[in-house]
């Protein structure tokens, strides 16, 4: 029984096969991770490609920055391979990626413009800080699972790329969970455990 289990809990770290391009469509379609896959032989270029990680995302917005995804929902031929890329535009001082998580992938960022304040928490009980300022072509590691964040402390628009170890990472933006779910939390859990009045509770969840 026990060797029963262990061979029914075991899986393969990666897929048995080259590529799996995802496919909506069910017709002449297998299962495999995430998407269904398209039948190989009908696999083209274009599956595995993507245009446009040269043009500046609009950063024109409450926050300051924009960031163009490219996962299995851009390049289809990423299914199951368990990587994919952004691009992060920041404003001028004061561009924030703001605190967020990647629930299923690390992220690697290379800052290629700008300057970036970036950092990431560790979990309870520590709740550890760990922060750098980034200049083009330096490169720090937020860890799977712990909010982080980067932030422009320069005076000229910012770029950076990251590669996250997942073809669909997810992301929680911390503030947009909390204060603008849906529907919304109680106000007086959240009062209590932000240690705010009410009041400014409430506020805080008309922001988002």
């Amino acid at each position: 029984m026990i060797l029963a289990i262990s061979l029914a809990s075991a899986s393969d770290p990666s897929p048995l096969q080259d590529f799996c391009v995802a496919l909506n469509d069910t017709k002449h379609a297998v299962f495999v991770n995430g998407k269904l896959c398209k039948d190989p032989k009908l696999a083209t270029a274009d599956d595995f490609f993507f245009s446009g990680l040269d043009n500046p995302g609009n950063t024109s917005n409450a926050v300051g920055s924009r960031v163009t995804p490219v996962n299995v929902d851009q390049i289809p031929g990423l299914n199951t391979l368990g990587i994919s890329l952004v691009r992060i535009d920041y404003a001028p001082y004061g561009g924030l990626n703001p605190p967020h998580t990647h629930p299923r992938a690390t992220e690697i960022l290379v800052v290629t413009q700008g300057t970036l304040y970036v950092g990431f928490v560790t979990s309870n009980p520590d709740n550890r800080l760990f922060t750098k300022v980034l200049k083009a072509g330096d490169v720090f590691v937020f860890p799977v699972g712990l909010i982080h964040f980067q932030f422009n402390v320069g005076k000229t628009n910012a770029v950076a790329f990251a590669g996250l170890s997942s073809q669909n990472p997810g992301v929680i933006g911390i503030a947009n969970a909390v204060f603008g779910s849906a529907p919304a939390i109680n106000p007086d859990v959240l009062a209590k455990a932000f240690k705010l009045d009410r009041k400014m509770v409430e506020y805080l969840q008309t922001q988002f």
